[in-house]
């Protein structure tokens, strides 16, 4: 269900769900037809068909948020707007915030500040793999809000996960878990980054874009924000019983 969070003439914000595509991707168009953020976006806002860069695959799609990631994306109805947003995110005007669960105990705040790649052969980044391709400058900053603590190995030991609001402020594939990854404390539920098994009950990683903010053409402020889907609400709740402190 892809729920509508605001719309304008110039542009609609959406709450994607986890495992949903944001399009379509090349070679894999029968399998994902009609499933796609953008194929939903296209049914309710027919306008953006001819909107974007690549209108046909990507249709008003301005950025993209990954298919195991849920929250707030916004998706452009006209050319002149598109342009707009574009220039802000290449120019680092666009603030999105996430909240992400992650393994271990991780304390205060932080940036990690190191470029991603892409891993030789596979469709896995890297901060330090050798030979890495497409090599970027990476910036992610976070604060630690909250730390649960729960029992594991029938009472004889403990497992520590700590709640984060996570900033980036470049916009590289998978740089949110790249970089969480590469300082100890990969995403729970991420697979591909981090333990096959985080014993939570997660068949997705704990990863959610909060929010948004930017500043309209007229010099206005938004904010917009999407509210954390209840297979993640779930999680926190059966952590709070043995929650620990971040003093």
């Amino acid at each position: 269900m892809l729920k509508v969070i605001h719309a304008t003439k110039d542009y609609v914000a959406f709450n994607k769900p986890a495992g949903m595509l944001v399009h379509g991707i090349k070679g894999f168009e029968a399998k994902t037809e009609g499933h796609t953020l953008a194929d939903h976006a296209l049914k309710l806002y027919p306008e953006i068909k001819k909107v974007g860069d690549d209108p046909e695959n990507r249709p008003g799609i301005v950025h993209r948020l990954d298919k195991d990631t849920s929250g707030v994306i916004v998706v452009c109805r006209n050319q002149k707007f598109f342009s707009y947003m574009k220039g802000l995110f290449q120019t680092h005007q666009v603030t999105k915030t996430y909240l992400a669960l992650v393994n271990g105990r991780l304390m205060g705040k932080g940036i990690i500040d190191t470029p991603i790649g892409l891993k030789p052969g596979t469709v896995k980044r890297s901060t330090r793999a050798k030979n890495m391709k497409m090599v970027k400058e990476a910036l992610t900053e976070y604060v630690a809000t909250k730390m649960y603590q729960r029992s594991v190995f029938d009472g004889k030991g403990a497992a520590y996960y700590t709640l984060v609001h996570v900033t980036p402020r470049t916009g590289r594939t998978h740089q949110i878990r790249v970089h969480l990854a590469s300082i100890g404390h990969s995403i729970v539920g991420d697979t591909l980054y981090g333990p096959n098994a985080n014993g939570l009950g997660l068949s997705r990683q704990f990863l959610h874009a909060e929010s948004i903010e930017f500043a309209t053409p007229d010099g206005n402020r938004v904010k917009l924000e999407a509210g954390l889907p209840k297979e993640l609400e779930t999680v926190l709740e059966s952590l709070e019983k043995g929650k620990a402190t971040l003093d």
